[in-house]
């Protein structure tokens, strides 16, 4: 059986490797890597047969791809929207770091071909979600760098969260047939949260991530006091791509949605 949880570590390369397509988060169905660049250093990416997005997680950086160059920067997931950088299969890209950066790549088994496209803030912008509701303790910011809408020759989705402190997300516990990712942050080093997967509860902590086989429900929350990063990518399943109209919640609670907390 896949495991579903991990604490992984930066090697001496810079590369902290979460899901692959043969270690033991395989159910994922997708490759996902976080490298810590150092200044002026320079990373190719060149996935044969797969899509892959590069997600800024901080610092600046500049993209080179078919031709074109950008340099972009942030400060850090918590204060700046997202510049990504997603491309078909066989199309390389190239990572300089201006400065000392963290980047995200997110790939998955693709054969179609799609324009290559570079997302700034501006293109997801932030949203607050469950306002008002479950006695406002599952507010949260959310935004959709691309999915099935966006990019529907992609086989992947990819997403930002930002929890305020304290504060639930994915509530009501939801569950759809895709596996997701989530990869976790918190603003201060020693921040906490809880990660719900089925009936098992993990610690989630900075750097931390989620591997949730399809079918499964998958809350989360944050510890009072500190602010949560999600980054949430999902596998589309082959004729069943993941849309934003397939939250199914757990009618168990779905009662919640009419009570006065």
């Amino acid at each position: 059986m896949s495991k579903v949880f991990g604490y992984p570590k930066f090697d001496e390369n810079g590369e902290m490797i979460l899901t692959t397509y043969d270690n033991e988060y395989r159910a994922m169905m997708m490759d996902i890597r976080v490298y810590h660049m150092e200044a002026g250093e320079t990373r190719t990416f060149y996935r044969k047969g797969e899509e892959a997005a590069v997600l800024l997680l901080s610092g600046s950086i500049t993209f080179a791809w078919e031709g074109q160059k950008k340099t972009v920067s942030r400060k850090d997931v918590f204060t700046e929207g997202p510049w990504c950088l997603h491309v078909c299969p066989c199309v390389e890209m190239q990572v300089e770091a201006g400065e000392e950066s963290e980047i995200l790549v997110q790939c998955t088994q693709n054969d179609r071909e799609f324009e290559s496209r570079l997302y700034a803030p501006e293109d997801a912008p932030w949203g607050y979600s469950s306002v008002g509701k479950f006695g406002n303790v599952a507010k949260r910011r959310v935004n959709t760098i691309f999915d099935h809408d966006i990019c529907p020759e992609s086989n992947m989705v990819l997403g930002e969260v930002l929890n305020d402190r304290g504060n639930w997300s994915g509530y009501l516990p939801h569950r759809h047939p895709q596996p997701e990712t989530y990869f976790f942050k918190f603003d201060r080093p020693e921040g906490f949260g809880a990660s719900f997967i089925g009936d098992q509860v993990y610690k989630s902590v900075d750097n931390s991530f989620s591997a949730i086989p399809g079918g499964e429900l998958h809350p989360q929350a944050a510890a009072p006091g500190f602010q949560m990063y999600t980054c949430w990518m999902i596998r589309h399943l082959e004729g069943n791509p993941w849309l934003q109209t397939d939250r199914c919640e757990d009618e168990r609670y779905t009662w919640l949605h009419e009570a006065e907390l």
